[in-house]
């Protein structure tokens, strides 16, 4: 089935569709299912549980956690989709004992990534341009998505500016105001928006990647 014609469904197949995406899925789908969102295929599924607008500093959704909102911003449906498959980041967003900041890069930034999130060029170098074939060749793709995922997963909020925190990968990172705008260091990577404040944490709109 060609990626586009996920858009001729009813809403409510849609739903289900998206419903039992959330369960963690084989790497062999995961790859197929990043191509969804190329730059051929914008997302344009419509979402009746979208407030519409963009939360203030001082809004915060109660009752619902980050797993229940990270879905429903279009604009960083590549990242978000990857979230749901790696287990140490979906159980934490969807654990409304743990807080988290999600750093989650745009559609477009992910689209424009140099290599792709489960890709490593030291892979390529030891195993060639078989390095992701086979259970072996998964297993590693796997692990290489998993730290990207991670690299954009703080485990606290509020996060406080200039406070260095170690990500899920275990990298440090903090954030300054720069002329109004937040931007995460190292690397100068711009906050566009904050798409959610929830119990748990909140979601950030970054204009980079961090891994």
């Amino acid at each position: 089935m060609k990626p586009a014609s996920l858009f001729a469904y009813p809403a409510a197949t849609i739903c289900l569709i998206l419903a039992a995406s959330a369960e963690s899925r084989p790497f062999s789908a995961i790859l197929k299912s990043f191509h969804i969102f190329d730059s051929q295929s914008p997302l344009r599924l419509h979402n009746p549980f979208a407030s519409g607008m963009p939360p203030t500093d001082d809004t915060v959704s109660t009752g619902v956690i980050i797993s229940d909102v990270i879905g429903k911003t279009q604009s960083i449906a590549i990242f978000s989709g990857l979230t749901r498959d790696i287990d140490t980041v979906s159980g934490r967003l969807d654990d409304a004992s743990k807080n988290a900041t999600v750093l989650a890069p745009d559609n477009s930034v992910m689209r424009s990534l140099t290599r792709k999130p489960w890709e490593d060029p030291e892979d390529y170098n030891s195993f060639g341009a078989d390095a992701y074939s086979g259970k072996d060749g998964e297993d590693r793709a796997h692990r290489n998505l998993r730290r990207f995922v991670e690299s954009h997963i703080v485990p606290e909020s509020p996060w406080e500016e200039g406070k260095k925190v170690q990500t899920l990968a275990g990298n440090e990172v903090w954030w300054e105001s720069k002329e109004g705008k937040k931007t995460i260091q190292p690397g100068d990577v711009e906050v566009t928006s904050i798409a959610d404040k929830v119990l748990n944490g909140e979601v950030w709109i970054i204009e980079g990647s961090l891994a």
